[in-house]
């Protein structure tokens, strides 16, 4: 019997309910006293009063790591089903949809509810409602990666994805196609944009909601993880009149954040900022953001254009996905623009050979562009629980060997299997003079790399190493985020 049942087999259903609603975690109960645990600074007069007269006890409190509280009510949470969606499921026919929207009080309705708050409260950017055959799965991604959170029963599947639906005004009677929307959600008395897409699978449809910043989360340049120097160069290449600044990588590498901290910072009266995104990440007053829409023709391409003709100081580009949408960016840039965009490639120096397979000629990139940053997201090691190793490590860079010590994730009560947060990786290769010479001689990526590096560009396995060095992360951690052929370079 695990460690949870043990603790909680004497609490009553009603008074663990009580808990799960409130996210504190029942620890005992005694003929005089009922323990909870909680988070240090958490608001809990109504939570202890509540708790009191449901179990007729006097309430003591114990104070634990947030995320021990939050791994502790996930697991309660998906050893123990909700009795009301279990009374729910047993009324249910597995063919059996509602149709109509469901009063708040409703079964189905909490637990969705309960999920997402949960979510946003464990700092989660996607949630994952997974039908199976005989099961139904709800994972969390938290830090990057997937973690289980609960399975509610799975003869209630097509309620559940009905209510997301209903929440994000789709067709709940299309089964058959993808859908694609935006809910809101209120969350800790603010409001939560998410991203919802289905998709029909074998045993149903899937449901991913993806979290959403808003303008109250949004980050500065000082908190992405950059090291002083790239904030100056990142702050001073956003001070140009004109030009484009590109940033690079792979999905949920973090790439909106940054484009936006620096929107941020370029965000006031004098100027007239304006973007084009699919879908709008983060709504932010004084910023004008149109939202593409394929189906009424609003395409990147036809929103620049009319953006050029309202007498702009800077454009954004939430992704340059074809040749007609560069060349309009790029003629933005060379007009008085300030253009940020994003584009996905795997380095800096890979950016402009995939501009020049699009088809954009090596004379304009070169008179345009101004700052390529590629970049990652890595998870930072637990400092209560990080164990270091007892030999040293060799890290190969470009510059040559690294040795050190390195750490490795162990795993305790304030982390996540030894991990807790993330911080950037950064790559930022100006474009000088050299690098502008390379490029009209048609020079191939890594020669523009090693030129790059030698006017003092740092690469993200040099980035990464430094990390791996200071003890933030570790070399697995480092593997996992810039793939094998960073293993490989390491020794």
């Amino acid at each position: 019997m695990s460690e949870i049942s043990l603790m909680t087999q004497q609490i009553s259903e009603e008074v663990i309910a009580e808990c799960l609603r409130h996210q504190v975690a029942p620890v005992a109960l005694t003929p005089q006293y009922l323990t909870i645990a909680a988070i240090q600074g958490q608001p809990l007069h109504q939570v202890t009063a509540s708790l009191a007269f449901t179990c007729g006890r006097q309430v003591k409190i114990e104070y634990w790591p947030r995320i021990k509280i939050e791994q502790y009510l996930s697991e309660l949470s998906h050893r123990r089903p909700d009795r009301a969606l279990l009374e729910a499921a047993g009324h249910q026919q597995p063919a059996e949809i509602s149709t109509t929207q469901e009063h708040d009080d409703e079964p189905v309705v909490q637990f969705i509810n309960q999920v997402i708050h949960q979510a946003l409260k464990r700092r989660a950017s996607d949630i994952h409602f997974e039908p199976y055959a005989n099961h139904f799965r709800i994972r969390l991604r938290i830090d990057g990666a997937l973690q289980e959170a609960a399975s509610p029963p799975v003869v209630l599947a097509p309620q559940l994805v009905a209510r997301l639906k209903i929440m994000a005004r789709l067709n709940i009677a299309e089964r058959r196609l993808p859908q694609d929307g935006q809910l809101t959600f209120l969350h800790d008395k603010q409001e939560r944009a998410l991203r919802i897409s289905t998709l029909p699978v074998s045993d149903g449809e899937k449901v991913v909601l993806r979290v959403m910043e808003s303008e109250q989360h949004q980050q500065s340049i000082d908190t992405l993880g950059m090291s002083d120097a790239e904030q100056q160069l990142y702050i001073q290449m956003l001070q140009q009149p004109q030009g484009m600044i590109l940033v690079t990588g792979p999905t949920g590498s973090g790439k909106t954040i940054t484009l936006y901290s620096g929107l941020r910072l370029l965000n006031d009266a004098s100027r007239n900022i304006c973007s084009v995104e699919d879908p709008v990440e983060i709504p932010t007053s004084g910023i004008n953001q149109t939202q593409v829409n394929n189906k009424i023709g609003v395409t990147f391409n036809t929103a620049l254009r009319a953006f050029l003709r309202q007498d702009p100081d800077v454009l954004m580009v939430g992704e340059i996905r074809d040749k007609e949408t560069a060349e309009i960016a790029i003629e933005a840039a060379q007009t008085g623009h300030l253009v940020l965009a994003t584009l996905h490639t795997n380095s800096a120096a890979e950016t402009l050979t995939r501009l020049g397979q699009m088809g954009i000629p090596d004379y304009l990139l070169a008179s345009s562009l101004k700052l390529i940053v590629a970049q990652r997201l890595i998870r930072c090691l637990c400092p209560y629980c990080k164990q270091q190793r007892s030999e040293p490590d060799n890290i190969h860079i470009e510059q040559g060997n690294i040795s050190c010590h390195t750490f490795d994730a162990v795993g305790c009560e304030h982390c996540v299997r030894g991990y807790y947060g993330r911080t950037g990786l950064y790559e930022m290769l100006v474009i000088n003079e050299d690098i502008r010479h390379g490029l009209l001689a048609s020079q191939p990526a890594s020669q523009l790399h090693r030129l790059a590096c030698h006017h003092g560009m740092t690469s993200l396995l040099q980035a990464g190493a430094a990390l791996v060095k200071q003890g933030k992360t570790s070399l697995a951690e480092l593997y996992r985020t810039l793939g094998s052929s960073a293993e490989s370079t390491l020794s």
